[in-house]
């Protein structure tokens, strides 16, 4: 496998990268003058997608949730929730929405677990920042609109889910748990083939904190993505290999949100392969969301890209 960049050092250069995006004069005809005094900022969640009516409101619920705190500073205006592929209202739709509305900035803060190439080349393909072949071609397969605003975007770091994912977990297998001493910890997450090595430590540092503060010190991480085709077997491989050291195996979805396909289907699917799970295996198909932390890292970083853009009037 290629050595990549660790979670930190990529989420440092995006933020010197986005931080960056912020402060620079802009260069584009059509978007407004930077140094214009009559500034107004939109914040635009973005998330992955689903079919799932279930999933979608879960993300509409996080942005009611965040809504009054990211509003409170006066420097933004408007909030507003977007998913990247499957439903509406897509970026491009919103992205519009801003622009019909006279917003001069959009901060996109995109709700992902982790760095994939939705990060990294997707979302700033879409709204026109980058023009990566390999997303453009995805997008015109896939028939997801790109657009680029009249707006000046800024996209922020991925959520420091690190943390956060730490305490969601520890939370979770703690309302599980019978007995630490029996137990071991199975997290399941979407995953990414090309940055398997950046979730596989996000993960392993979940598990770690979990064992520091319940003694469940035996775990596994499968997959339930396109990494493995959408099927259940990673799923009952990780959980055998935590039977294999413990009687029972705490399983945790580590998705942002509920998803029957994901949830039920496909993690609940491997659950029913493993002997005797009934008794050997504690599972609740919940997901992050929703989260105090989650919600607390949106009001932070609208605040602090809405300060710096206030500054530039």
């Amino acid at each position: 496998m290629h050595r990549l960049l660790t979670i930190a050092a990529f989420l440092a250069v995006l933020s010197l990268t986005a931080l960056s995006a912020c402060s620079a004069p802009d260069t584009t005809d059509n978007r407004q003058d930077s140094s214009s005094q009559n500034r107004k900022t939109g914040v635009l969640l973005v998330s992955h997608g689903s079919h799932s009516e279930t999933w979608r409101n879960t993300l509409f619920a996080l942005e009611d949730n965040v809504r009054e705190r990211v509003l409170e500073n006066g420097r933004v205006e408007g909030i507003k929730s977007a998913f990247m592929e499957y439903t509406e209202p897509s970026i491009a739709t919103r992205l519009k929405e801003f622009d019909e509305e006279g917003y001069s900035d959009v901060i996109i803060v995109p709700i992902l677990l982790t760095v994939s190439s939705h990060s990294f080349d997707d979302i700033p393909t879409i709204v026109g920042m980058k023009e990566n072949p390999e997303s453009v071609e995805m997008l015109k397969l896939e028939k997801i609109e790109r657009y680029t605003p009249e707006a000046e975007v800024h996209i922020t770091p991925l959520l420091d889910f690190q943390k956060i994912l730490q305490e969601n977990v520890l939370r979770r297998a703690r309302a599980l748990s019978k007995n630490p001493e029996e137990e071991g910890l199975a997290l399941i997450g979407y995953g990414s083939e090309p940055y398997e090595e950046e979730w596989t430590q996000l993960f392993k540092a979940a598990a770690d904190h979990v064992a520091a503060q319940t003694g469940i010190d035996t775990y596994s991480i499968g997959w339930c993505g396109h990494i493995v085709r959408y099927a259940p077997d990673s799923t009952t491989t990780a959980i055998e290999r935590v039977l294999e050291a413990e009687k029972r195996a705490i399983v945790i979805p580590a998705l942002v949100a509920f998803d029957e396909n994901f949830q039920v289907r496909i993690i609940g699917g491997g659950i029913e392969k493993v002997d005797n799970h009934q008794e050997r295996v504690l599972y609740k198909p919940d997901a992050i969301l929703p989260d105090q932390g989650v919600e607390q890292w949106i009001v932070d970083i609208s605040n602090e890209y809405s300060e710096t853009i206030d500054q530039k009037k």
